[in-house]
């Protein structure tokens, strides 16, 4: 019995060694490079390391925390305080410290430098109106506003904001982060929020107007992960703590820096940690037909496995819809729910439930794909003639041998349109699988996004769109091959 005792512990320890750390990242750049900077350091320590980058906004990542889908993501102290535990007057590194601990969580003592927000406007456009102090613009409420809409909802964002400076602008749009510093350049805005530490300050030569009334809150960069992996990968934990008190704001705006000229974040960490810390990080680059190749395999894996299933479900629904009508009815009117729910609420709605990855995208395109599946062939089976069923009852056939033989072929006209239109749905919105790491199309076109690289986003748009065109053209080969002839005569 000890021996078995020791073997499974032994077994467990091996295994445990064997998970690699997961490691998530915001939709911004400067938490991705973050996230790129301590997976080398963990490997650096022997362990392997799964990088799941750009996953969106805060909440998206938080709850994939607690939902134990990543082990470590970089974060901001103003954040947990004023957004994760907003209202509850959590403030401090001991108060942050024991709050986490409640979940399960805990955080590394500060990076080194601070990353908070400010407002800022071009140097010229302040100059001209004598805007220095966030204050100074209640007497200006024409302004054209453009903010993250993270920050349109954060109580430390906009409406916090504009409480107590008691501003009037009413002309706020909510537009992507890096999309505002390219609006406020064109001159398309007059004003947004910025993260001190962005390189576009430098960039677009902003000025960041004077907090005069304290409003923002301290954003201290730091760590937080899971305590159990204290216990599951000491080593991991003690790794990423060589980052407390070791990054510099003029490090990582100079890191921020390169990856707007299109450095890759894992090369801009590489270079990092071995300038820091002596490791000499290997960044294999991916070929673009590699990459291609490898992202058009995981889209298919997607959308094939949730076609699959919605399918396999949908048309014996669609069967028994078009038997029962008031069953049917409610049916179709349950998928038609599902159909009104956004896409990327949906997600967020399955990472508590199935963590972060593939199996979360899979469930949300399969719960997308059954209502065209339902109601087409619920709709093909109701257009067949009653004489029809007159004739088979004749012949004697039974309902199953009347099903296969001649309801179903006569309807495969409308249950392939049902089947092609799920398919193209479930083409386009696999695209935001990538927001939670399921990878595919939309890894790019979210990466381009970020970094407004219209080429990255197109490297993942156009192979989407073209896979959508096959699909289609399948298809149509299909109908002929599967719809009786007559049939496709008459149509």
């Amino acid at each position: 019995m000890r021996l078995l005792a020791l073997f499974a512990v032994l077994l467990s320890s091996a295994v445990a060694a064997g998970q690699p750390i997961r490691i998530g990242s915001k939709a911004d750049t400067e938490t991705t490079i973050l996230a790129e900077v301590v997976g080398h350091l963990v490997r650096d320590a022997g362990r392997p390391v799964e990088i799941k980058s750009r996953l969106g906004g805060t909440r998206f990542v938080w709850d994939a925390l607690l939902a134990d889908s990543l082990d470590v993501y970089p974060e901001y102290t103003g954040t947990l305080s004023e957004q994760i535990f907003s209202g509850r007057g959590i403030r401090g590194e001991d108060a942050l410290r024991a709050e986490l601990a409640r979940h399960g969580l805990g955080m590394t003592r500060s990076l080194g430098f601070a990353n908070n927000y400010a407002l800022g406007m071009r140097r010229a456009r302040a100059t001209e109106l004598g805007i220095r102090t966030i204050s100074d613009l209640r007497g200006h409420p024409g302004l054209r506003l453009g903010f993250s809409n993270e920050f349109m909802k954060r109580e430390d964002g906009w409406p916090g904001l504009k409480a107590r400076y008691g501003l009037t602008q009413s002309d706020v749009r909510g537009m992507d982060h890096r999309l505002a510093y390219e609006a406020l350049a064109a001159g398309s805005i007059d004003m947004t929020e910025l993260y001190t530490t962005d390189a576009e300050i430098r960039i677009f030569d902003l000025v960041t107007l004077d907090d005069d009334l304290g409003f923002f809150p301290r954003y201290d960069a730091i760590l937080v992960y899971r305590l159990e992996l204290e216990s599951r990968a000491p080593e991991a934990v003690a790794a990423f703590k060589r980052l407390e008190w070791r990054v510099t704001a003029d490090a990582i705006i100079t890191m921020n820096g390169r990856a707007t000229d299109k450095v890759p974040p894992a090369q801009v960490a590489a270079d990092y940690v071995q300038e820091q810390f002596g490791i000499q990080a290997v960044v294999v680059s991916e070929s673009n037909a590699h990459r291609l190749l490898r992202l058009t395999g995981e889209h298919m894996r997607l959308v094939g496995i949730a076609l699959g299933a919605a399918i396999a479900i949908a048309l014996p629904l669609g069967v028994l819809a078009a038997r029962r009508p008031g069953l049917g009815q409610f049916l179709i009117a349950g998928s038609g729910v599902i159909q009104t729910i956004p896409s990327l609420a949906l997600l967020v709605f399955m990472i508590p439930l199935l963590k972060t990855g593939a199996v979360p995208a899979i469930v949300a395109l399969f719960l997308y794909g059954l209502l065209p599946i339902i109601a087409n062939t619920a709709a093909g089976l109701r257009g067949i003639p009653p004489s029809v069923a007159e004739s088979a009852e004749a012949l004697g056939l039974s309902p199953v041998a009347r099903l296969w033989r001649i309801d179903l072929p006569l309807a495969s006209r409308s249950i392939l349109a049902g089947v092609k239109t799920s398919a193209v749905i479930m083409i386009g919105t696999a695209t935001l699988g990538a927001l939670i790491g399921a990878g595919g199309y939309g890894q790019p076109i979210i990466t381009g996004l970020q970094l407004n690289d219209w080429r990255e986003i197109l490297f993942g748009a156009v192979p989407a769109a073209i896979m959508a065109l096959v699909v289609q053209g399948f298809f149509e080969v299909s109908e002929r091959v599967l719809v009786p002839r007559g049939l496709r005569l008459s149509g």
